[in-house]
């Protein structure tokens, strides 16, 4: 579907199916320089059990108008705006890599606005090193190479997908190619900037992280500590899994947030 946001058009996937008015929701949130692509899946599942779902670009990506947002605070408050004008009061929320932080972010900044929460792939801090960054800033291909080959395991790395004629690497590597000139180091330096402690207190509300134990971008040690300022978080560790987790382990991941949102 396309709305207007900010009066600009925003593009969300909503698993082409209608739902009830009185359905719950679920958000769900992209990484960096990624799209609502990651997420069919999880989308086409939770469509098909009755509930709405909305899984947007955000601005500068996929099919939404420009330009990209500069820090994770605006990204969420940006989805504010973007349940308001699709008439969403309150929602579950799920966000992988970035996206976790923006729906942290959400969840601290609106929590009338928020009724659970799933963060994939997360940690905090979540810094990214100089050298990508310095690649993302110059629109180098190596910060493309550098993060799709860092965010796989080494099963990912050699194929190992359970679909035969699928390649893990190489999709990653085309949807990063997608993403607009400045936009994947507008993230990446969003992600490096955010300071989850900057929230002070604590979140309360149905919580889980799913974390892939060879996930080298953020570490499953880092997201543990994320989940320290969450009230009993449950914490749910993918074996063998590594950032990619939505290609790598998507039977897996499903099921997490299963557990979660029905």
């Amino acid at each position: 579907m396309r709305i207007e946001v900010d009066g600009k058009t925003a593009f969300a996937s909503t698993g082409s199916l209608a739902a009830t008015e009185d359905a719950e929701v679920v958000l769900f949130i992209h990484g960096a320089g990624m799209d609502h692509s990651v997420w069919v899946m999880p989308v086409r599942h939770f469509a098909r059990r009755g509930f709405q779902v909305f899984a947007p670009d955000l601005p500068g990506h996929g099919r939404s108008e420009g330009p990209s947002l500069a820090t994770i605070e605006e990204m969420a408050d940006w989805l504010v705006r973007f349940m308001d004008a699709v008439s969403l009061e309150k929602t579950r929320v799920a966000g992988h890599s970035m996206g976790s932080l923006v729906a942290y972010a959400l969840a601290c900044r609106h929590p009338d606005r928020v009724n659970a929460l799933a963060l994939v792939g997360t940690a905090t801090p979540m810094p990214v090193s100089d050298q990508l960054l310095g690649a993302a800033k110059a629109n180098h291909h190596a910060a493309i190479d550098m993060a799709n080959i860092w965010s796989h395991s080494n099963r990912g790395r050699l194929g190992g997908n359970e679909v035969p004629g699928i390649w893990m690497l190489g999709a990653g590597e085309r949807l990063l190619e997608r993403a607009g000139r400045d936009v994947f180091f507008a993230d990446l330096n969003a992600c490096n900037e955010f300071d989850a402690c900057g929230f002070g207190g604590f979140l309360d509300l149905p919580s889980l992280l799913v974390l892939g134990e060879d996930d080298l971008m953020t570490p499953s040690a880092r997201g543990r500590a994320l989940a320290e300022r969450i009230q009993d978080a449950r914490i749910l560790e993918i074996p063998g899994a590594g950032h990619a987790m939505l290609s790598e382990s998507p039977n897996e991941l499903l099921d997490a947030l299963k557990s979660i949102f029905e």
